[in-house]
């Protein structure tokens, strides 16, 4: 680690919830210029951390120093003031106003519209980030979008810059964009805190990490050095095995989807346009994409949530396109959608009452019309007890687990229905690196079975490591789906920027 002036210490900063201690006795410094990494698997205490630094959160003990003076932000405007910036996992942006009036919604005080857009346009170019003042939030790229938070953070001047999970909804290409960014805001002495899932990433651009574990600081290490492996178990404090993925025959198709075009129901969403594909029993079909360009339109589409003409989708032979989600249940179709809380899952309903909601068809949970509460209770409890949900119990509600184990609950309420076909939309979004490969695991073993499986993700790592076959949805139009063997990730970086099979094909 190089000998930089410090620019931020935290010292033995604690912080507990009823029932739960986030940061127990965290302490770690980062200089002047440095990037750091923050590392931890769900539940390790990040967030809590970072939102102390940034004045969401008060600690209940410990101290933070910044530039040798005591650092205590009531707020977050106390935070921005003496000059840290944060751009958040979800972004706080109004689709309905343009970029300009975004900007300076997060300001204290904004100057005047034209001023500002010049300053906009100025900033934004300097730093490799080009972004049109004028334009309605609605129409941009999540990757534009995200463009818009880094400058809002940047025309404050910050001196410490905190980024959770920042390339989630990024292309390879739009990555390298940021990263470029990261690394001349750094050489111009702004410090980076970095929270990040994607181990290769940490290890490409920061200088040092924290590893946090339940909320306790385990170890440091310099991500140049380490392996991806190397920080992955340090997380976890277990080895951790890739999914093993069983050799296994493709059988019959069971998923048809031809010239598939619905509107899309979503406020500034995607209509889908012509989409064709076929999954055979046996088979993952790994469909990626930046966000926003017709995933969840797909995902209703196949769940039967968008009706379509009947013979647009087909169940093992069977016309399923104009029939509603209960129908493409009984016929085997099982659906986790991307929203865990309110689409997935009921808020506030239990766990018991949300394994009934999707299945009572498949598991057969009522009995003369009514519900036959102690067989529901029991296949939720076997959900909760194959798929490690940390929870007090089945009782609890939904909106109580935190979003990894919900995710966990979720997938493995879909995957316990011996389904025929299973769509996914981001099976392991936001779970850390041993319940991602547990769910990674129980999807291949699931296909093992003879299911046909559509994984649709933003993780390109995920989609490679478990599909057979590959394909990118942009503007609503999908690739031809393409053996994953022998694919680049350049390649399908050009795939997802919109170069639909043409471009691509000049590379193999």
């Amino acid at each position: 680690m190089s000998e930089r002036p410090v620019l931020l210490a935290v010292e033995g900063i604690t912080k507990a919830y009823p029932g739960v201690v986030a940061n127990a006795d965290v302490s770690f410094s980062i200089g002047e210029g440095e990037v750091h990494a923050l590392l931890g698997e769900n539940g390790a205490g990040k967030s809590t951390l970072v939102k102390m630094i940034y004045g969401l959160v008060k600690p209940d003990q410990g101290r933070m120093v910044w530039k040798g003076a005591d650092y205590a932000p009531a707020a977050p405007r106390a935070a921005r003031a003496t000059g840290v910036a944060m751009v958040f996992q979800h972004f706080s942006l109004f689709e309905a106003l343009n970029v300009a009036e975004n900007v300076a919604l997060g300001m204290e005080n904004p100057p005047p519209m034209k001023e500002l857009a010049a300053k906009i346009r100025a900033v934004s170019e300097e730093y490799g980030l080009p972004l049109d003042p004028s334009r309605m939030v609605g129409d941009l790229s999540a990757g534009e979008r995200q463009r818009v938070e880094i400058i809002r953070c940047l025309l404050q001047d910050p001196k410490l810059l905190i980024m959770d999970e920042p390339t989630s909804v990024l292309t390879p290409q739009e990555v390298e964009i940021l990263f470029r960014t990261l690394r001349q805001l750094s050489a111009e002495g702004t410090a980076i805190l970095y929270i990040s899932h994607k181990l290769e990433e940490i290890r490409s651009l920061c200088d040092a990490a924290t590893i946090l574990r339940r909320g306790k600081v385990v170890g440091t290490a310099d991500p140049k050095t380490s392996s991806a492996r190397e920080l992955a178990e340090a997380m976890v404090g277990a080895t951790l095995t890739p999914p093993e993925r069983h050799g296994r025959e493709k059988g019959r198709v069971l998923l048809g989807v031809s010239d598939l075009s619905v509107a899309s129901p979503i406020p500034f969403g995607t209509s889908l346009k012509e989409v064709s594909f076929t999954v055979s029993a046996g088979e993952v079909l790994g469909i990626a994409g930046v966000a926003g360009n017709g995933q969840d339109e797909l995902l209703l589409a196949l769940s039967g949530e968008i009706a379509a003409p009947s013979d647009r989708v087909r169940i093992d032979s069977a016309p399923m396109g104009d029939k509603g989600p209960g129908e493409r249940r009984r016929a085997g179709l099982v659906a986790a959608p991307e929203d865990r809380l309110g689409h997935a899952a009921a808020p506030d309903m239990s766990l018991v009452e949300n394994a009934f909601l999707t299945g009572a068809i498949r598991k057969g949970l009522t009995k003369n019309g009514f519900i036959d509460w102690a067989a529901t209770r029991d296949y939720a409890e076997r959900v909760i007890k194959a798929y490690d949900v940390r929870t007090p119990g089945s009782h609890v509600a939904a909106r109580a687990l935190s979003g990894g184990n919900l995710q966990k609950f979720v997938i493995g309420r879909e995957l316990s229905q011996e389904p025929l076909v299973i769509v996914i939309n981001q099976p392991t979004w936001g779970v850390d690196a041993a319940a991602a490969a547990a769910i990674r695991q129980a999807i291949l073993d699931r296909a093992a079975e003879g299911a046909a499986v559509v994984v649709i993700s933003q993780d390109l790592d995920e989609l490679l490591e478990i599909s057979d076959r590959f394909a990118v949805l942009n503007g609503g139009r999908l690739t031809p789906p393409r053996p994953v063997q022998g694919l680049t990730v350049d390649e399908i970086g050009l795939m997802m920027g919109g170069a639909h099979g043409m471009e691509v094909a000049h590379h193999v």
